[in-house]
């Protein structure tokens, strides 16, 4: 394949990725049930807390970052944390406890019941990701799974956000828009008076 096919090929996978979002009833109904829950929380003085590996932990910062600073306009910071990003934490937890108990140790340390979880996995089975689950269920901390067709975080979450692929790149591509939905969503409900 020449360049400018796999150029165009990538861009029509992508857009029929989100074509088949745009086409799934249940699953809109779903991201605005997980804007619902995010809302409730922040409103009760809670937080969001985001998880996730690789290129889905850059989603998690990211998505944290849109909360705390701003999305579409400016407004007062909404509480919101990614476990991804104290090297020092991660380092000490991977050596103490293992790379399983890495979001799972923070989701007991810095969560409170009442806050919410969205664990990002594009395989839907990181191991990390489903022990952070287990101790976030435990806590009463709402889980969002933000993942893709497959795997076994949609059995343990309160809310799935599955990606119609089993591509990892155009799983990835969908969750920054899914998580930007959440993040207009989540800014109009708490500051749209403030625009």
């Amino acid at each position: 394949m020449d360049s400018l096919t796999y150029v165009k090929a990538h861009f029509e996978n992508s857009v029929a990725t989100k074509q088949a979002i745009l086409n799934d009833l249940g699953l809109q109904q779903r991201i605005v049930d997980a804007a619902e829950a995010c809302i409730a929380a922040l409103k009760n003085g809670n937080k969001i807390l985001f998880a996730g590996n690789g290129g889905s932990a850059a989603d998690s910062q990211h998505l944290a970052a849109e909360l705390v600073s701003r999305f579409n306009f400016d407004r007062p910071g909404l509480p919101s944390i990614a476990l991804t990003t104290d090297t020092s934490m991660l380092t000490a937890i991977g050596n103490d406890y293992g790379f399983l108990q890495l979001f799972a140790r923070q989701v007991q340390a810095n969560g409170r019941e009442g806050d919410v979880f969205v664990g990002i996995s594009t395989s839907g089975n990181s191991a990390n990701i489903l022990e952070a689950v287990k101790v976030a269920k435990g806590m009463n901390i709402v889980t969002i799974a933000l993942c893709g067709n497959a795997g076994k975080l949609p059995e343990v979450c309160d809310v799935t956000l599955n990606v119609p692929s089993t591509s990892t790149p155009f799983i990835q591509e969908s969750h920054i828009a899914v998580g930007h939905v959440l993040c207009g969503l989540i800014e109009e409900a708490m500051f749209g008076h403030l625009k």
